[in-house]
């Protein structure tokens, strides 16, 4: 079966988004208020959810970086913006999907420079365990940092939609919601 004809039953890019937004959102603040010392004291099965929400959160992240390294930006910035809220548009979008392959990459390496085998999911072998203590705590704190700074930069993003949206009133927040919340838009 050609690659044409298979893509004919996938989901459009445009669906895709969505969902990873979708995903995304809740994932980014339960990271944000929720740490692995935060889940431990509630056992093993706590700390295997938020090891299973981390994997998806990887996997999303993973998977919009392929896109956007094959396809670029899926949203262009509408015609109301001018030359600095165009700018602000590709730096914020392009900063995000940077931040999470960050993320993503720094997770890596908190496996790699581990003492022992971290299992994402509790069933997927991170990286092979180096055991280098200093360079774990030294890449800890960084992912720690990159995660919130993130999270800002996110935090920025779903400002400037929503002013793109009140106040240019250019429906910037209806493009990724789903239909069904058009009418509270």
């Amino acid at each position: 079966m050609s690659i044409r004809r298979l893509t004919r039953y996938l989901p459009q890019r445009r669906t895709c988004l969505k969902l990873g937004h979708g995903l995304m959102i809740p994932l980014l603040i339960w990271f944000i208020v929720v740490t692995p010392d935060d889940v431990l004291p509630f056992g093993k099965a706590a700390f295997q959810f938020h090891s299973v929400l981390a994997l998806v959160f990887v996997t999303v992240s993973l998977i919009w970086m392929a896109d956007y390294m094959r396809r670029g930006l899926a949203g262009r910035p509408g015609p109301k913006l001018g030359p600095k809220g165009r700018l602000a548009h590709r730096v914020l979008h392009t900063a995000i999907v940077w931040g999470l392959i960050g993320v993503a990459i720094t997770g890596f390496l908190l496996g790699l420079t581990s003492n022992k085998l971290l299992k994402a999911g509790g069933f997927l072998p991170i990286a092979p365990p180096l055991g280098l203590p200093e360079a774990h705590k030294i890449i800890g704190t960084f992912h720690i940092y990159e995660f919130y700074i993130l999270g800002l930069v996110v935090a920025a993003h779903a400002g400037f939609h929503i002013w793109r949206h009140v106040w240019l009133r250019d429906n910037a927040l209806r493009i990724m919601a789903p239909k069904k919340w058009h009418k509270f838009l």
